[in-house]
């Protein structure tokens, strides 16, 4: 099982998720390029001008570590950077669990990203102008959990460690791109974890998910917020469980 971090986080987010599949899995987590304690000088803008620079390095871990048939679990962005990396591998794998993911964050036609692109404007050009503040600012609406304090006091800490220079480079990657059309050649059974009340990832991006997956399911789950592995990780772990479960059984009927 491999766990990646979304967007201004690192490995450290997965703590209460990542004991209940020790006994079950080889568990790998890792600090995305530029995230965490990761190399700082290994990012290269060019590289990581799209999400698929991130997708090499996740193929290049399951190469060095020999990993074949992994369930690969990704919050927010890195759902895509699993997505990416399945498509072009897809032995590496055996499902996906995707944390409040995004395929696209803007609104577009009948896609509801959640979005507006004035909207996503005005948050890159916030971010670039005063990354503290924006920092400061969104870390509470993300984790959707204003009654904890230590929770969202944690995502802070978390985005204000990052690069300044990095993390911009990084968020208008993210918040740009659109991975619809992947999405669509997933041949992986795929589980969609949405939470209520999510800023970043609306429940219409779910629903989407589950129409345009070939073989997903669907969880809504109680939690708010977008990272329910910290702010409910007892009810991630149980939709995990479950969906794990379903597929092994239905791979031991083949």
């Amino acid at each position: 099982m491999i766990l990646v971090h979304g967007f201004g986080c690192d490995q450290h987010m997965w703590r209460y998720v990542m004991p209940a599949f020790l006994n079950e899995f080889t568990v790998i987590r890792y600090d995305l390029t530029g995230s965490g304690r990761s190399d700082l000088s290994a990012y290269d803008r060019d590289k990581y001008a799209t999400l698929e620079g991130h997708a090499t390095d996740l193929l290049e871990i399951c190469d060095a570590l020999g990993v074949q048939e992994a369930v690969v679990v990704g919050h927010s962005v890195s759902a895509m950077i699993a997505v990416l990396a399945a498509n072009r591998e897809p032995s590496r794998f055996s499902s996906l669990i995707m944390v409040s993911p995004s395929p696209s964050y803007l609104n577009d036609g009948d896609y509801v990203g959640g979005f507006e692109r004035e909207e996503i404007d005005e948050l890159l050009e916030y971010l670039d102008l005063n990354f503290l503040g924006w920092s400061k600012k969104m870390a509470a609406p993300i984790m959707g959990h204003p009654d904890n304090l230590v929770l969202t006091e944690e995502l802070t800490a978390n985005f204000c460690r990052n690069d300044p220079d990095i993390a911009k480079h990084f968020g208008r990657v993210t918040f740009m791109s659109d991975h619809r059309a992947d999405v669509m050649l997933v041949k992986h059974p795929v589980l969609v974890l949405q939470c209520q009340d999510d800023i970043i990832a609306p429940l219409s991006i779910g629903q989407w998910l589950d129409h345009n997956l070939q073989h997903s399911q669907l969880v809504v789950m109680e939690a708010t917020g977008h990272c329910p592995h910290l702010s409910a990780p007892d009810e991630t772990i149980a939709a995990m469980r479950i969906f794990l479960t379903a597929t092994q059984l239905a791979l031991a009927k083949q």
